[in-house]
């Protein structure tokens, strides 16, 4: 199915259920939600914007940004969401990168900060009458294009200049459908969005599947620890997709933080491994039900999950959602069937065409059918996915092999722990040696010696971090991943400051 199609075929069905909502625009019907992907789909005709070209949004989390996504759409054309805190140089880079024929902003913005590559539409100039533009025949003229493209997503960019994720229609059809069929939603469900539309979790897992599934989403805009329970009890959602550090920061409110909760049917957690520790805490306090799931942007969002109804496994990611493979390679280029370690590699209608652009990385990470994740991680005895850690995160310590988010999970094992990443630091001895990142749960912090003392017991020499840093937050990326290159740059600029002072004072 083309999802294009999708707000016209939910308005034919019922115009008067909901489908979107937020804050600034209240709850739209499906009969106003296909009216305003109308009128703006008028508009991007009206600029040029045809079958093959790419719109970029750059908005913060609210409605209009999924109106101007299947807009975009109605006209043929692709979605580049911007990260709305992006710097005008790195607007500039996307835009150009991903070619974009129309940026779209909440309001004009200063001279120079936008580039002069893409045409500009304000929010408020959306508003206003659409051209009498010609649109695109639905079904014939856009069913053929399930092989189109319909998103480019931006990595994070940790490795290097970001790069974008081109996801065809085929792509989203395959993930939306097996997010429907994994987390069984319905016509009764209603996701409540906390997470970045500019990130393919929210716009796969919070809008797209429930708005398939007959159900409707609620946009909330920046995320906030002590409102988030308000948003739910208003809302009342029956489900609601996270990351680790939002759960983190749930679970260390106030005891008197008691929320109603009822209408959460299950709650999900993406983007990185959750410490089963988290899992159990989160669970007990609120009384939902957690599925922890993994993927990433290569392959539409998700690959696996554990059951919404049936065996969960915390410390696993679960099971390989319907329509993909999972598996695990060893270096030799050979699957790995004895439950051993290796890269996870994933393969199904859901990997991504390739990297925009970028023809020889995308013959690297797509390799006879299987999509390279750079994850280190094994299969259970059930098929369970166990996650070991990243490829380019594992540290060398003497030609030791050390996977930091061993050290990780024992370090959430102390009650007075709230995060800890660990990262290696260059050694001109043991060629890298593990540094631990840790914050404290308020009016709970251990001491850098009393973690020590509780790592030592719990780990082997070989594994102990040689240095602890309590810090009042550990850092996270745009999409709420603990941001590692950022902690190895920190220790980075800590050498070069102390061989400088150490120079000087020769």
């Amino acid at each position: 199915m083309n999802l294009s199609r999708l707000p016209a075929v939910r308005r034919a069905q019922d115009p008067d259920a909901p489908a979107v909502g937020d804050d600034a625009n209240g709850r739209l019907s499906n009969a106003a939600f296909d009216d305003l992907i109308d009128d703006y789909a008028r508009h991007f005709a009206g600029r040029g914007v045809g079958r093959g070209d790419v719109v970029a949004v750059k908005l913060p989390n609210r409605a209009e940004l999924v109106v101007a996504m299947f807009a975009a759409w109605r006209v043929g054309a692709a979605l580049t969401p911007v990260n709305p805190a992006l710097t005008a140089v790195e607007t500039g880079y996307q835009l150009k990168d991903s070619r974009a024929k129309l940026v779209i902003v909440e309001a004009t913005a200063p001279h120079g900060e936008l580039p002069d590559s893409a045409a500009v539409l304000t929010l408020d100039e959306l508003a206003g009458r659409a051209p009498d533009a010609d649109l695109p025949s639905t079904p014939a003229d856009l069913d053929a294009g399930l092989d189109d493209l319909a998103l480019v997503v931006y990595t994070s960019g940790t490795t290097g200049r970001p790069k974008g994720v081109e996801l065809t229609h085929g792509n989203i059809d395959a993930m939306t459908a097996a997010m429907v069929e994994s987390m069984k939603l319905t016509a009764d469900d209603h996701s409540l969005l906390i997470l970045p539309l500019f990130h393919v979790n929210g716009i796969i897992v919070s809008v797209l599947s429930p708005l398939r599934a007959g159900g409707r989403a609620t946009i909330v805009g920046r995320f906030s620890a002590r409102n988030f329970f308000a948003a739910v009890e208003a809302a009342r959602p029956t489900y609601f997709s996270a990351v680790p550090a939002i759960y983190a920061m749930l679970a260390n409110l106030p005891p008197e933080v008691r929320p109603d909760t009822s209408s959460l049917r299950v709650v999900i957690c993406g983007a990185a491994p959750m410490p089963p520790q988290l899992i159990k805490a989160v669970e007990q306090r609120y009384g939902v039900k957690l599925v922890e799931g993994y993927g990433l942007s290569e392959a539409s969002c998700a690959s696996t999950a554990n059951p919404v109804d049936g065996v969960r496994k915390p410390g696993t990611v679960g099971l390989p959602l319907p329509g993909q493979s999972v598996a695990i390679m060893g270096r030799d280029g050979r699957l790995v069937t004895d439950g051993g370690v290796g890269e996870v590699v994933i393969s199904g209608s859901t990997v991504m065409r390739g990297y925009l652009g970028r023809p020889e990385e995308t013959a690297k990470t797509i390799r006879d059918g299987w999509l390279h994740t750079g994850d280190i991680g094994r299969l259970d005895e059930d098929g369970y996915l166990v996650l070991v850690d990243r490829v380019k995160d594992m540290i060398i310590r003497g030609g030791e092999n050390i996977y930091p988010k061993e050290i990780e999970t024992v370090l959430h094992d102390h009650p007075g722990v709230l995060e800890a990443a660990v990262v290696g630091r260059p050694d001109e001895v043991m060629g890298e040696i593990p540094v631990a990142f840790v914050s404290v749960r308020e009016g709970a912090g251990p001491s850098v010696a009393e973690v020590g003392e509780f790592l030592a017991a719990r780990l082997a020499p070989c594994k102990i971090p040689d240095e602890i840093v309590i810090v009042p937050e550990v850092p996270k990326n745009p999409v709420g991943k603990i941001d590692k290159p950022a902690l190895r740059r920190r220790l980075s600029e800590r050498q070069l400051s102390r061989a400088a002072a150490l120079r000087h004072n020769m």
